[in-house]
């Protein structure tokens, strides 16, 4: 179910906003700011409105890489102190915003603030006030919700877009917690492997799972083969920093071959999943909330019916 308070491109105060974080983008537009949009990044999909705004920024990684590809990209460029994005600076300058939204919580994932200070370091005139974005644990979206809704001049409107998305959040924890939780590994990356952290850990419970790998509040690392045969979980989630559906999908080769994959109970028992990571879960935004909802219909699919299936998730077999 999409989220109904969506209240697209309605003018409220009178800035122009340059968002270069995907899920800036659609908190402003979820306010109702979207007609103050001036300029977006390239991974700023989400409403359908945004695709005609200019595009600021652009990666470095080769398209259609694989993930081993990408991993080794990343390394590469982090290695020589060289940011795998670039900004287009001199676009910036000419749409002329007075705000822009950009992050600190992942160098990898998104345009970072540094790249953003470091690229209008030669501003002409006054400068445009810069709002960055930290989230790591659910507690921080809302939080950034709010200073997004004050920045704008629409901190009431901004309670009242958060109220019905914590509800729907209690909506799911009021049934999950009385039910079974079967244990469950979620895979931010799948070669190399990587549990998910930061909020991830904290939707796993609130779906009425127990997580195996990542904490909350944290960025994880590398995930060992053994230790996921080890846990053999009940069930394997899968969702890609950056992946659709159907990408995540196609990736799920590299772990087909791992010495022992049949063998994992998730596998015996066709309870491995595929999700879009890119949309939902690695989205620090509004739609976090749809990945809650995500997770409790694979976890709990006899008490829980959104209509995510097909869209946000999938079986694997």
């Amino acid at each position: 179910m999409a989220f109904v308070g969506w209240l697209l491109f309605r003018t409220v105060s009178h800035r122009r906003i340059v968002s270069l974080l995907p899920s800036a983008t659609e908190m402003v537009c979820a306010l109702g700011c979207g007609a103050q949009l001036v300029g977006r990044s390239h991974e700023c999909d989400f409403p359908a409105e945004v695709a005609g705004l200019p595009v600021c920024t652009e990666s470095k990684l080769l398209p259609n890489s694989t993930s081993r590809q990408i991993d080794e990209q990343i390394h590469n460029l982090i290695g020589a102190s060289l940011s795998i994005f670039r900004i287009n600076t001199r676009l910036i300058q000419e749409l002329k915003p007075d705000l822009i939204l950009t992050q600190a919580q992942c160098d990898v994932c998104a345009v970072s603030e540094a790249d953003v200070a470091k690229a209008l370091g030669h501003w002409p005139g006054s400068m445009p006030q810069l709002l960055s974005l930290t989230p790591h644990r659910l507690a921080d979206v809302w939080e950034d919700f709010r200073r997004v809704a004050a920045v704008l001049g629409v901190s009431e409107r901004g309670r009242d877009v958060l109220r019905p998305l914590k509800n729907r959040c209690v909506d799911v924890i009021e049934k999950s917690c009385i039910l079974p939780r079967p244990t469950v590994a979620c895979l931010e990356w799948l070669d190399p492997l990587m549990g998910s952290g930061n909020w991830v850990p904290e939707l796993v419970e609130l779906a009425g799972g127990r997580n195996l790998f990542g904490e909350a509040g944290r960025h994880t690392g590398a995930l060992r083969w053994e230790e996921m045969r080890t846990a053999n979980p009940d069930v394997i989630v899968a969702l890609p920093c950056g992946f659709s559906l159907d990408r995540t999908r196609g990736e799920m080769t590299s772990l087909l071959h791992k010495p022992g994959w049949a063998d994992l109970k998730a596998v015996r028992n066709q309870r491995v999943f595929v999700c879009d990571g890119s949309a939902h879960f690695n989205r620090p935004g509004p739609r976090l909330v749809e990945s809650l909802e995500i997770l409790a219909e694979i976890l709990h699919p006899e008490k829980f019916r959104f209509g995510h299936e097909g869209s946000g998730w999938g079986n694997l077999r």
